[in-house]
């Protein structure tokens, strides 16, 4: 039970909106404690109608952690560590557009994600949202046994992802943009706060498993990256301006739907720093 806030479940898997806070305030530890324990229970929870300035959106990051600077494209005049996600009208690509955790490229990945709506499209534009637990806890036993020793190596230049960020790059390039970033991490990882076991591999970073090629890896990923984006393991979130989602990226990936060809979308990310999988 929640005494400061309400949680509305969305889906069987994952996903809540949350209702009874304005972000604009500074909200007591309390209800930061509520929300932290929804954002835990349902991996991903969203917020309505919350119209923040950079600084009050940084404010509400940080009360969750530390937030980082994404090393492809530089942030915000004054705010470094809030990136824009934007996609043009004449745009056909759209930034991070597959199934994917956030840059597992890294030696210590992100802990979560907050992300707010700016500008949408008229229709089209949602964000779908998986669960790791669910895609691991739904293989056989067997299937998890084999798992488990596996480690996953995870590149920032892997092709699909590389061509959905590069027209940002050309634009706002950091000094970091032209550099490949390689990370090994265990193919499960055990979340640090619940004890949980999820699948940690992603078809935007994954590429091969330690001590395998790309060639002997790919059957066995090409199941997994089937699986884990099944559509009881997901939810769905249609955006408005002012809207917010925060999600725990040790246990959810998400794909922003690449559906408004014609309109502008315009986002503002920040990525909260984590530590390394175990």
């Amino acid at each position: 039970m929640y005494e400061t806030i309400e949680v509305r479940k969305i889906a069987g898997a994952l996903g809540a909106e949350i209702h009874g806070v304005d972000l604009r305030r500074e909200l007591p530890e309390r209800t930061i404690g509520e929300i932290r324990r929804a954002w835990l229970e349902n991996l991903v929870i969203f917020f309505r109608d919350q119209d923040l300035t950079p600084a009050q959106f940084l404010g509400f990051a940080e009360r969750f952690g530390e937030p980082v600077e994404y090393p492809f494209v530089k942030g915000l005049d004054g705010f470094p560590t809030i990136t824009p996600v934007v996609k043009l009208e004449h745009e056909r690509v759209n930034f991070g557009g597959v199934w994917h955790s956030d840059t597992t490229y890294l030696e210590e990945p992100p802990m979560g994600t907050v992300l707010l709506a700016r500008e949408v499209p008229p229709y089209g534009g949602d964000t779908e949202f998986a669960s790791m637990y669910a895609a691991y806890e739904s293989l056989s036993e067997r299937m998890q046994r084999l798992l488990e020793p596996l480690v996953a190596v995870n590149s920032s230049a892997k092709a699909d992802v590389t061509r959905s960020r590069e027209d940002r790059i050309k634009e706002n390039p950091t000094g970091q943009s032209r550099r490949e970033y390689v990370a090994e991490h265990p193919v499960v990882r055990t979340h640090p706060e619940t004890g949980r076991k999820a699948l940690y591999v992603n078809v935007g970073h994954t590429v091969r498993f330690k001590d395998m090629s790309e060639e002997e890896s790919a059957p066995l990923l090409g199941f997994l990256f089937r699986h884990q984006v099944r559509a009881e393991l997901t939810c769905r979130f249609g955006w408005r301006p002012g809207s917010i989602a925060f999600w725990d990226n040790r246990c959810a990936q998400h794909n922003p739907v690449n559906d408004y060809h014609g309109f502008r979308r315009v986002m503002h990310r920040i990525t909260l720093k984590g530590d390394r999988p175990r």
